[in-house]
């Protein structure tokens, strides 16, 4: 038997992309969560594994380590092409998808590390509320961004569910919120409740990041 790929992870954290994709490719894994991945002890424990102490982190089988979302998203759809869930190298579509790929984590993954604790900017406790408003307002622009230049068919790519579609559905599950990102992106909107009802995903939802009454607010 193979030996498992080991994910240290947590429930809706930028992690759940990466168990889906794992899912989908139906790749062997563990998970290791982290119970506080944001408090001391959570983070003393990622730390002794990633040192930036940031998740996804992930150890391939090979034991090398894997960390930035959008780098292992890719690194398994390359690895995995039977899975479809990437263009390959060479074809029409891979421009575009490293393109969105790079831009989801550098322009609006990146700045969640600033809005879940924007102390680490400012020690202006006051200013907090304004970090927010201004990030959350950065974040609405960069969705807006893409939204111009994305045509899905029906997924962001073409066809078939790609990584790039994982990436989105779960970012766009945080901050501004699903009808914020309704509003900005209506066509992405309609890719990501499509990434929301795969069946073969339902399950790991329900684990990782359910819908609850009010999710989308």
């Amino acid at each position: 038997m193979d030996r498992p790929y080991i994910l240290h992870g947590a429930p809706g954290t930028g992690a759940v992309a990466v168990e889906a994709t794992l899912a989908l490719l139906a790749l062997p894994y563990e998970i290791r969560d982290l119970a506080a991945p944001s408090g001391p002890a959570g983070s003393e424990a990622l730390g002794q594994i990633n040192p930036m102490r940031q998740l996804p982190t992930l150890v391939l089988p090979s034991g090398d380590l894997m960390t930035e979302s959008a780098a292992i998203l890719i690194w398994l759809a390359d690895e995995n092409l039977q899975g479809r869930m990437s263009p390959p190298v060479g074809s029409p579509g891979r421009a575009a998808f490293l393109r969105w790929m790079a831009f989801v984590s550098a322009a609006i993954y990146a700045l969640f590390w600033i809005f879940d604790e924007p102390s680490r900017v400012s020690d202006d406790l006051a200013q907090k509320a304004l970090i927010r408003e201004r990030l959350a307002a950065r974040l609405a622009h960069c969705w807006a961004i893409m939204e111009a230049q994305i045509e899905p068919r029906p997924f962001l790519l073409g066809e078939d569910i790609s990584v790039l579609d994982i990436y989105v559905t779960v970012i766009s599950r945080w901050e501004p919120g699903r009808r914020r990102f309704y509003e900005i992106a209506p066509r992405m909107g309609d890719v990501v409740r499509r990434v929301d009802a795969e069946p073969r995903l339902a399950q790991l939802w329900g684990r990782r990041f359910p819908f609850k009454a009010g999710w989308e607010s």
